[in-house]
């Protein structure tokens, strides 16, 4: 109600701060959660994107990013998103990496005009991974059988519960190979003549925000308050954007939610906490 109210008085009168919306982006990329856990996903970013770039006195908007990585699918789709709206609303986008911006993390941040991180960030790891467990040799030891029953030969590939098969790894592969390209295409496009010929480039690597911005993954090293006032001015102000709620805040489980349906969620946010455990600690942290 204040900032409709400022718009309706005269310039003079207005102050004379600029102020720049600040979306946080932070969690593992993926889909699902509920209501104990929320991830990164288009879902779960578009409406509070939407917010930011709305504001239409703001030049810009502030996009802080702390991620390990996760979906390649919903990395671009996030990335895309805030490309479509800096083009629709005409805003210069700054990406500014806490901890790390790392794999499907880094994607969503070459969605910036500009990339700030902290010299201690962790940026880059341009590549793609599949991880899974072998149990074959522990349901022998337990006396259990496995019996699959599949319509199509290749609908059973990749099961933790039999044998590798090498015509199952060499697809995907293949598939990852053709995932990390499209990475690596996206990363060229965005970064142009900014990176450096190292041959470590697209291997998967990491780095910190130091030797990012010699390779030319970031652009400057620093946080978002001073940063942002150097760009605008000492006066300028930053607005957090926080998450669309309810009138109440947070919508959590009703009374009349079964138990069987807690459960689920519950064993499903401990596989998804574990996944995004296994995430984070790849890069120490």
């Amino acid at each position: 109600m204040v900032r409709f109210i400022r718009k309706l008085l005269p310039r003079r009168w207005r102050p004379d701060h600029v102020e720049i919306p600040v979306v946080r982006l932070h969690g593992a990329i993926m889909t699902g959660g509920g209501p104990f856990r929320q991830n990164l996903s288009l879902a779960t970013t578009a409406a509070v994107l939407e917010k930011a770039f709305g504001d239409k006195d703001s030049p810009a908007v502030a996009i802080s990013i702390n991620s390990p990585g996760g979906s390649p699918v919903q990395s671009r789709l996030i990335f895309r998103r805030i490309r479509d709206l800096a083009a629709e609303k005409n805003k210069k986008v700054y990406i500014f990496v806490e901890d790390v911006a790392a794999s499907g993390g880094y994607m969503i941040a070459i969605a910036g005009d500009e990339i700030i991180a902290d010299p201690s960030s962790i940026v880059g790891s341009i590549g793609v991974v599949s991880a899974s467990f072998g149990f074959t040799d522990l349901i022998k030891k337990i006396g259990v059988e496995r019996r699959v029953y599949t319509a199509g030969k290749n609908k059973a590939t990749l099961d933790p519960f039999r044998p590798e098969n090498k015509e199952d790894v060499e697809h995907l592969k293949a598939l990852q190979l053709e995932i990390h390209e499209t990475f690596i295409n996206l990363v060229k496009e965005r970064r142009g003549e900014k990176l450096t010929d190292n041959p470590d480039l697209f291997t998967g690597q990491f780095w910190t925000g130091t030797r990012g911005l010699e390779l030319g993954l970031v652009d400057a090293l620093g946080d978002m308050r001073s940063y942002l006032r150097s760009q605008y001015g000492p006066k300028t102000r930053l607005r957090l954007i926080a998450q669309p709620r309810g009138l109440f805040g947070r919508k959590l489980p009703s009374a009349e939610t079964k138990i069987g349906e807690l459960g689920a969620n519950f064993a499903s946010g401990m596989i998804s906490a574990a996944e995004e455990r296994a995430l984070w600690s790849r890069f120490g942290l």
